[in-house]
């Protein structure tokens, strides 16, 4: 199948011509301001599909509006048109469509020239009258106020809040992408005449802010997101992809003594934390139990030994774990246990806990195995 993507270096088209690589599309025909004009003919003779994104949103002139988004919509359908060629059409409208201003005017005049067309020439169209979009590739202060915040919180730059209590309505340009390929399999989620991605967020411009913001802090806190939230999954994704190339790496606080070291790595919203302890050959560790607190050791390099003992009881157990076979070790409540690095190296231990620690209710009780 041979696709047409116009406007396909922007935003949408770039994560779209990808999602197409991905799925094995091969011929695509990439349309952009870039690219020879004559090539166009070329293509809407060859094109089994369109994909039509091109389109301005932010002209230096407003004159551009009609001349983009109408006119050379126009100059699209003549030239499928003229190569008798019936190819389905999907343009990406916008919900302003609705609205009376120089951008809205032009998408509409652009949506009812291709229902026009489609209806003449008996060709299936879709046209999406899409809400603001954001993800990875977007542009700051230009595609959406989410690349705008994600790129200057990243950076340390001011924001602007307008209004914090204005409530914006998103989709996801992962959610587009599998609308699209619905409709490219004539298989799109429609309502009335129109086409739609169906799953759309809503949040207020102030919570979108300190959303972002918080993610920002996470790298002090050592917090993750709520990923049970999709739009904060979402929002969390697309903020990294605006990391400055020379800040994706950041530091954690190594507590470092003469038996090795214990750095937390991850904590989570109710699903405990992640730590990495290193242990030098021949130290113990441990030697203590919990009333609640839950763990699960995996150890990574070197070769060691797990002990429990019931704290009321004499029996001590002794798992042997090392490198050599990676092993899940739970330690449960009312054992006292540790871990003695048995080798050579470095003893490397990642630590799953139930619970992110509390200093005021520390639920460790020192004992000996």
């Amino acid at each position: 199948m041979k696709i047409l993507v116009t406007g396909s270096s922007g935003f949408v088209g770039k994560n779209l011509v990808a999602e197409l690589k991905n799925k094995g599309y091969n011929e695509i025909f990439e349309f952009n301001k870039e690219t020879d004009k004559s090539l166009l003919d070329q293509y809407t003779k060859d094109c089994d599909f369109v994909f039509h994104l091109a389109g301005a949103n932010r002209p230096k002139d407003e004159k551009e509006f009609m001349s983009d988004n109408f006119e050379f919509t126009s100059e699209l359908l003549n030239l499928l048109k003229k190569n008798n060629n019936k190819s389905p059409v999907l343009i990406t409208s916008s919900i302003q469509a609705e609205i009376n201003n120089p951008y809205g005017l032009s998408k509409k005049a652009a949506e009812d020239l291709l229902f026009d067309y489609g209806n003449k020439n008996k060709v299936n169209v879709y046209v999406y009258r899409l809400p603001n979009l954001f993800g990875k590739w977007s542009k700051a202060n230009y595609n959406t106020v989410v690349a705008t915040y994600c790129y200057n919180i990243a950076r340390n730059l001011d924001i602007q809040i307008s209004d914090p209590l204005v409530e914006l309505k998103f989709c996801y340009i992962d959610d587009v992408l599998d609308e699209f390929l619905r409709a490219l399999n004539d298989n799109p989620t429609k309502e009335l005449q129109f086409c739609i991605v169906p799953i759309i967020y809503k949040i207020k411009l102030g919570d979108l802010a300190n959303r972002i913001n918080k993610f920002k802090d996470s790298r002090k806190d050592l917090s993750i997101p709520d990923m049970n939230d999709e739009l904060t999954k979402k929002l969390y994704s697309t903020y990294l992809s605006f990391l400055p190339e020379d800040g994706f790496s950041y530091d954690l606080k190594m507590n470092i003594d003469d038996r090795g070291s214990f750095t937390e790595f991850v904590k989570t919203f109710g699903q405990g934390q992640f730590s990495v302890n290193i242990s030098k050959p021949g130290i113990t560790k441990g030697n203590h139990w919990h009333h609640t607190k839950n763990e699960k050791f995996l150890v990574v390099n070197g070769e060691g030994i797990i002990k429990f003992r019931k704290i009321n009881e004499n029996t001590v157990l002794e798992y042997k774990v090392s490198d050599k076979k990676l092993q899940v070790i739970d330690i449960p409540v009312g054992y006292t246990h540790s871990i003695v690095n048995t080798g050579k190296i470095d003893l490397v231990t990642i630590i799953w806990v139930n619970e992110s620690f509390d200093i005021k209710k520390p639920d460790t009780f020192s004992m000996e195995v």
